[in-house]
């Protein structure tokens, strides 16, 4: 924690999902407003996410938002003018070992690679989830419970293919990022267990019916504090904001000025310095205001 007289902040690092977005999934005018008026302060403004690039720059150019993005959870880093700075791709073998593992355990998984997405099919795993949420709320209309069953994916574009086999045999593929998906809370612990012991992959959540694989370097906290040192910033003057779920706890815990959403979990809260209010609340601009008024006092 960041704290006496001679506080400054040169860096924010923001999560999107839950976190920097509300739930049209978009940027608010205050969120954009309070990121603008730290960066007129002379704080840069960067965001860490789970999401692909592309996926992540969709919300930011709708408000007008350039600025650097660790992406994958790290495995993947562009700067403001959207060139490769760095890259931490899984082992080919972890990702055979997580393809068999998931398929034994009859879990969907997607693959983030240089080459674009992959998965068997989004649509078949959306009619699974589906007709587990019809069961469980005969209540609601099968277009609401579609919608929200849609909502679990993250905006990417996924290919399709059989052939994974084929697909980790290309010499120049590069994997960064594998993600799980299981509406039983038993697969997925099935698939964690047995992979956990793997000292090539690093296991995160994004949500509570997912599993995220990366290298183990390809954590936002790691990725971060790379960045700020090729930047010259000490990762004191750093401030982080997420934890909304696990994937973010690197980058709060390593951040000088950690800061948990008001929607994170109390474990994850209690691992930051401080706690904001939620996504719907704009929590990302109360946080920023926050920090830049405790400067302004000289705390």
């Amino acid at each position: 924690m960041n704290d006496g007289g001679d506080m400054k902040m040169r860096l924010i690092a923001t999560d999107l999902d839950g976190t920097l977005l509300n739930e049209k999934h978009e940027i608010s005018k205050e969120n954009a407003d309070a990121i603008q008026k730290a960066k007129d302060a002379g704080v840069e403004i960067m965001v860490a996410t789970g999401r692909s690039y592309n996926a992540a720059k969709k919300p930011l150019d709708k408000v007008g938002l350039t600025c650097p993005i660790i992406c994958l959870n790290g495995a993947k880093i562009y700067n403001k003018e959207g060139q490769i700075i760095s890259t931490a791709p899984l082992e080919i073998n972890s990702c055979k070992s997580i393809q068999h593992t998931c398929q034994k355990e009859g879990m969907y998984f997607e693959l983030f690679t240089n080459k674009g997405g992959f998965s068997e099919s989004r649509d078949k795993f959306l009619e699974v989830m589906v007709d587990i949420a019809a069961t469980a709320n005969p209540d609601i209309d099968e277009e609401t419970i579609r919608s929200r069953a849609s909502e679990r994916f993250q905006e990417e574009e996924i290919k399709i293919t059989n052939d994974f086999e084929a697909l980790f045999n290309q010499p120049d593929i590069e994997v960064y990022k594998i993600l799980a998906f299981s509406l039983q809370e038993q697969q997925l612990s099935n698939v964690y267990h047995q992979l956990k012991t793997n000292g090539q992959l690093a296991i995160t959540s994004s949500g509570e019916s997912n599993l995220e694989f990366n290298h183990p370097d390809a954590q936002k906290g790691i990725a971060l504090e790379g960045f700020a040192k090729q930047a010259g910033i000490d990762m004191k003057d750093v401030m982080a904001i997420g934890g909304d779920n696990y994937n973010d706890v690197s980058m709060l815990k390593m951040a000088g000025r950690g800061v948990a959403m008001g929607n994170a979990n109390d474990e994850i809260k209690k691992l930051a310095d401080f706690t904001t209010t939620s996504n719907l609340d704009n929590g990302v601009a109360h946080a920023i205001e926050e920090m830049l008024s405790e400067i302004q006092k000289g705390k």
